[in-house]
């Protein structure tokens, strides 16, 4: 662990309250969230040594005055999104909005004065247009322009459907590209500074499975976007869905689906992307204790994707450390008693508060190890080599942005399950073998002429889906043919075949994408089953709905070990990755468990002691962070090697190891130090106050754990050895 300068932005945190030394997690920067009172609190972080960003919301937020007439004398309140009966709320009197250009105009407006205060960033967090929108004035109007035609209701067709989608898209993207360029350009002429954009959203495969149109990839086409933030985290990855027909929350394999996809908004484009994971979330039926396993569990998932090595640490950081939530289970239990005679006794259960003294505000032992894990994430930029340690084949699962489209289905035969079956169902039963399954993104086939090069086998389906152009399609047999291995799922039965697209426009003509597909690969465009051999590549088609994969257990195994035949693979459920000094491990539960070991030397990540383990051993369902000690760097006779604070001013002798460590108020921050000989003593001195420390000396890896108190205030460390 070295002191490093905040100005390479590697870690962040959101927060709309004004600075307390009691979240201060001494990040590199901030994201001030809103633009009301912005001068102030901007003011405050900036005193505190933060980079200044600032986010707001895109599709919703405290916009009453563009609502109500008082920003531009006209009435907007008919630019809520709408259902078919009841405007659509981001919770109290905040509608989603339609995003017009004249409310484009009001957000410019509006976050000009952030641009005056000086923030170096901007943030457009989470554009969002529901599926199940599209019934207010404002939409009706934005769909006569863009299809010149009248509006239709958007669920009385599958085409409808489709289309109401594709103009949500675009509606945000259009929204985007304007505040950027206009926002930019002020920056520039006013302040010669060039300011950067960045759009927080959640994942593809969320959006897709939570009914929420976004612009997703469609934002690698706007020049003027620096980057993104993957809002991944317990509430996205924790929602159930099917494997082998059970149905269950399944957090880090959701996770580590959502993050792969999300790389690839900026695989090849030279873009930003922090990975997001939250220690908690606004759902107050979840325990301490179960929001750490959890947050464990996207950590874990993000950290398999060695490609990206920015985060977000925490979103909201006053919620977290001034929040209270139910303990643990046996707490959760007894409220769960006193619901019951809540209702017996006549009562509504609306009305029942969780009484105040059964909640509790974060448990110390978790505090002081998320602050240690929050530091550790700023080392994984320092650690550029990685390998796989399990032997962890890669296959491409292709999803495209079109898949957001379908989920309301007016007719019979599509798939619009809350729990999104059809990709679950090609997805898991490979990550459930031990493959790691990486998310490819459909659309980039056009942008990058060499997109599918690193991938040897490809699953693809268009029953849930579909490709934007044939040229897509013309990629993908070329990448075939040069020697790449397709798997094709789908029986050609979905609903979404038969809207207005270009494979049935009049110059085409094809009952489904598919034919088109099968065609240019030369296997005949009504091929349903079976294997082919098309040039130097091959092609398997399963004739099954990806989503009978998910529900039927044969069905599941049949095509895990097709492909698992195809890679020349056994089927495993271990998984261990090395990203420098440090090693990530998952075993997987519901298939060929067994365990895993490690083999030498480390320290648990995890562990809010950070105790050394010999030949960790990790059984079915858990995962870890390990610091492999024979990594330590011993040139400078001494080495920082974990702290839950921030590190600053370290020095190295032949005799000590000082530095100074500076984290929030109210928590014992964890240490700990590798030295070429045992500690003699270790002080804790702040302001004039000087205190030596218990330490506890492991011989067997030559490092020292010790802890002290933290009180927003800078305490100088001196390890003498």
């Amino acid at each position: 662990m070295k002191e490093y300068d905040r100005n390479q932005e590697r870690t962040g945190i959101q927060e709309s309250a004004a600075y307390s030394s009691e979240f201060d997690v001494q990040c590199d920067f901030v994201m001030v969230y809103g633009v009301n009172d912005i001068k102030k609190r901007v003011k405050k972080w900036k005193e505190k040594g933060y980079v200044i960003h600032l986010m707001t919301g895109v599709s919703w937020g405290s916009y009453n005055d563009y609502l109500f007439g008082k920003f531009d004398g006209i009435d907007h309140t008919d630019e809520g999104q709408r259902k078919k009966d009841s405007e659509i709320k981001h919770g109290g009197n905040i509608p989603y909005m339609v995003p017009s250009n004249s409310f484009a105009h009001f957000l410019a407006e509006k976050l000009k004065g952030a641009v005056d205060a000086g923030v170096e960033a901007i943030h457009l967090e989470e554009p969002e247009f529901w599926v199940e929108a599209g019934y207010s004035e404002a939409f009706k109007r934005e769909w006569q322009i863009y299809y010149k035609e009248p509006w239709q209701d958007p669920q009385s067709s599958c085409d409808a459907q489709y289309r109401a989608s594709k103009l949500k898209q675009y509606l945000y993207t259009r929204t985007l590209d304007r505040l950027c360029s206009e926002l930019k350009e002020y920056a520039m002429v006013k302040y010669g500074r060039l300011l950067r954009f960045y759009v927080p959203t959640h994942s593809l495969i969320n959006y897709s499975q939570w009914k929420i149109i976004s612009p997703e990839s469609a934002l690698i086409d706007l020049p003027t976007i620096d980057g993104y933030i993957a809002q991944i985290w317990t509430g996205t990855s924790r929602p159930p869905n099917y494997y082998r027909g059970v149905k269950k929350e399944r957090t880090f394999e959701t996770a580590f689906l959502e993050y792969g996809v999300m790389q690839e908004l900026v695989r090849g484009t030279g873009r930003k992307m922090w990975f997001l994971a939250d220690p908690i979330e606004d759902d107050q039926r979840h325990t301490w204790q179960d929001y750490r396993e959890n947050y464990y569990k996207t950590v874990v998932a993000s950290l398999f994707h060695p490609e990206v090595s920015s985060y977000e640490v925490c979103p909201w950081p006053r919620r977290v450390m001034q929040g209270k939530h139910i303990e643990n289970e046996e707490t959760a239990r007894k409220i769960d008693v006193q619901k019951k005679k809540w209702i017996e006794d006549g009562n509504d259960i609306k009305d029942f508060t969780i009484p105040d003294e059964l909640m509790v505000k974060i448990p110390p032992e978790y505090k002081t190890n998320l602050l240690t894990v929050m530091h550790t994430l700023r080392d994984m930029a320092d650690q550029p080599d990685s390998e796989w340690i399990t032997k962890t084949p890669e296959v491409g699962l292709l999803m495209a942005d079109s898949a957001m489209f379908q989920r309301i289905c007016p007719e019979d035969g599509g798939d619009d399950s809350i729990e999104f079956t059809s990709f679950y169902g090609l997805s898991l039963p490979l990550l459930k073998s031990g493959i790691a399954v990486r998310p490819v993104q459909l659309d980039n086939i056009r942008r990058f002429a060499t997109y599918l090069d690193g991938y040897s086998v490809l699953v693809l389906s268009y029953e849930y889906m579909k490709p934007s152009s044939p040229d897509i399609n013309q990629a993908i047999a070329g990448w075939v043919k040069n020697g790449g291995t397709l798997v094709y799922v789908g029986d050609g039965s979905d609903p979404f075949n038969k809207v207005r697209e270009w494979w049935n426009d009049g110059q085409n003509e094809y009952d489904s994408p598919a034919e088109h597909l099968f065609e240019v690969l030369g296997i005949g465009k009504e091929a349903n089953g079976g294997r082919y051999d098309v040039e130097k590549g091959k092609v398997l088609i399963i004739g099954k709905q990806p989503k009978a994969l998910a529900t039927e257990p044969e069905l599941c195994d049949e095509y895990r070990n097709s492909v698992l035949d195809l890679v020349h693979a056994e089927s495993s459920s271990k998984f261990a990755l090395r990203r420098g000094a440090y090693y990530v491990t998952s075993v997987l539960d519901e298939g060929n468990e067994g365990s895993f070991k490690l083999d030498g030397l480390f320290i648990d990540m995890f562990d809010s002691h950070l105790r050394t383990v010999k030949d960790p051993e990790i059984k079915a369902g858990e995962i870890g962070l390990w610091y492999d000690v024979s990594k330590i760097d011993k040139t400078q006779g001494s080495e920082l090697i974990a702290l839950s604070a921030r590190a600053k001013k370290i020095i190295h002798s032949s005799r000590s190891i000082r530095f100074t460590a500076e984290g929030p108020s109210e928590m014992t921050a964890a240490c700990r130090v590798w030295t070429k000989r045992a500690p003699k003593k270790i002080t804790a001195t702040e302001g004039k106050q000087t205190e030596e420390l218990v330490f506890e000396y492991d011989p067997e890896s030559e490092t020292t754990y010790f802890a002290f108190r933290s009180n927003a205030k800078p305490v100088k460390i001196t390890v003498s050895f």
